[in-house]
């Protein structure tokens, strides 16, 4: 079995006990965003798997973009990730 060197941690544990490895990230060429897999972006640079700037560089997101998603997510959760939930959740 070969383990890819990688720098920072491989696995982490979310609060919830579910463990979190890269593979459970999108994958680099995503390009479709549903809120899962905003989620688990956010997910995997709160919890240390991924940095920030290796979140942003890797899927080509904006720094405002993923801000807007982790302020969703700590004010009302993964359901304010859902494109349809766009009015309920941000309005100001």
């Amino acid at each position: 079995m070969y383990l890819k060197k990688v720098d920072g941690l491989r696995t982490v544990t979310l609060a919830c006990g579910r463990r979190m490895t890269r593979a459970d990230l999108p994958p680099a060429e995503t390009r479709r965003w549903v809120a899962s897999r905003k989620a688990a972006v956010v997910r995997g640079v709160i919890y240390g798997l991924i940095t920030r700037q290796e979140a942003l560089e890797r899927y080509g997101l904006s720094e405002e973009e993923f801000l807007e998603w982790v302020r969703a997510v700590s004010d009302h959760g993964v359901d304010a990730l859902k494109a349809t939930a766009v009015q309920k959740y941000r309005q100001l």
